[in-house]
């Protein structure tokens, strides 16, 4: 008995895997741009009103293929006007993706994994465990269902202006599918974001890091959270296998020959931590040689943590002394909190399966 092969869901493609699809089909490559204004300017996912192509090939895409998203089981709004989204995917599992609009733009943070394998102690994700990586179509289905949810332009302005994979799960530990992402995210026919406003955080995959730098233009943003490597080890347990020398080493190349880029440090302030005027010297220090801004962020809590967030007084201090040594500074305003959408409170529904990273676990990247 012949197995019938699963339809491929076009979501996954980037533009170039669509046109070798068309041509697969005996068509012409141009097919793709047709289907790819269907599917993101239009925000058509039925084949049979893909009006400008032939009855025959609609038919045939009806067979193989088909445009499947991830379903929204939830939509939170917040008192400030932030949204959070619950995806539902497969087996109980749910990821979560959050809007937070601003004045001059609008942000979204998208997860890239099924929770997270690096276990960073002050992080609501970490503590649910890890299940598998996303998709491309699970991790670009999050910005489809945004933006239709939000309208894609309100007055004539686009309302999804930045997005950030900094949501649930490593993004560096699911390379190719974040890669592929993230150039559906820039491309014109899709959602056409500009490559300075699509933004990979990461904890610090150093390998990765060498990587992405040869095949993506994106901007970077580094969980550093610690400006040693005794409290990073036991903050971001990634540095064992990665220490800072090297984590640094390879944002220096990331961004060596590009103009005006810089790289986005980011520093959750836990009080009695990491907060010192100690630790903003010592990381003052740290980063001075490379072209850089940090993000401070009060610590938001969740259920259980160990931690507590510092001090507005204490914050403003650690502030004033970056800015001293002539850093860019920016003390990020919590938003979200209220439906638990806030940094570091993205918890999902993860049913965990395999062990969290350890000092010698291996780290795929591909």
């Amino acid at each position: 008995m012949a197995v019938t092969a699963s339809k491929i869901n076009l979501l996954d493609l980037d533009r170039r895997d669509l046109e070798a699809f068309f041509v697969a089909l005996g068509e012409k490559p141009f097919r793709a741009t047709q289907v790819m204004k269907w599917i993101y300017h239009e925000r058509v996912i039925d084949f049979a009103t893909m009006t400008n192509l032939s009855k025959a090939l609609r038919e045939r895409l009806a067979d193989c293929a088909e445009i499947r998203l991830p379903e929204v089981a939830l939509d939170q709004a917040s008192r400030d006007g932030s949204h959070k989204w619950l995806i539902r995917l497969d087996s109980g599992n749910c990821i979560e993706t959050v809007f937070i609009p601003e004045p001059d733009r609008g942000t979204l943070c998208v997860s890239s994994q099924i929770g997270c394998p690096l276990d960073c102690s002050f992080c609501a994700t970490a503590q649910q465990g890890f299940n598998r990586n996303l998709t491309v179509a699970e991790i670009i289905g999050q910005v489809w269902q945004a933006s239709r949810l939000l309208g894609e332009r309100r007055n004539g302005d686009r309302i999804i202006t930045n997005i950030v994979l900094m949501g649930m799960g490593e993004p560096l530990l699911n390379f190719a599918n974040v890669v592929k992402a993230t150039d559906l995210m820039q491309d014109d026919l899709a959602f056409g974001i500009s490559r300075r406003r699509v933004t990979l955080s990461t904890a610090g995959v150093v390998p990765a890091l060498y990587r992405l730098r040869e095949v993506s233009e994106v901007s970077l943003a580094v969980s550093l959270h610690a400006p040693t490597d005794e409290l990073r080890n036991e903050l971001v347990p990634l540095n064992r296998k990665y220490p800072l020398a090297e984590l640094l080493a390879a944002c220096k190349n990331y961004i060596v020959d590009k103009p005006h880029r810089r790289i986005t440090w980011e520093y959750v302030l836990l009080a009695g931590v990491n907060d010192s005027e100690q630790h903003a010297r010592a990381l003052a220090a740290l980063i001075r040689d490379i072209p850089s801004k940090v993000n401070l962020i009060p610590f938001n809590p969740f259920p259980n943590t160990r931690y507590q967030r510092s001090s507005p007084d204490v914050i403003d201090r650690f502030h004033a002394v970056l800015m001293a040594h002539d850093l860019t500074v920016v003390t990020r305003k919590t938003r979200g909190d209220d439906i638990a959408a806030a940094c570091g409170q993205l918890a999902g529904q993860v049913q965990a399966r395999g062990r969290r990273l350890g000092r010698s676990a291996p780290l795929a990247v591909a």
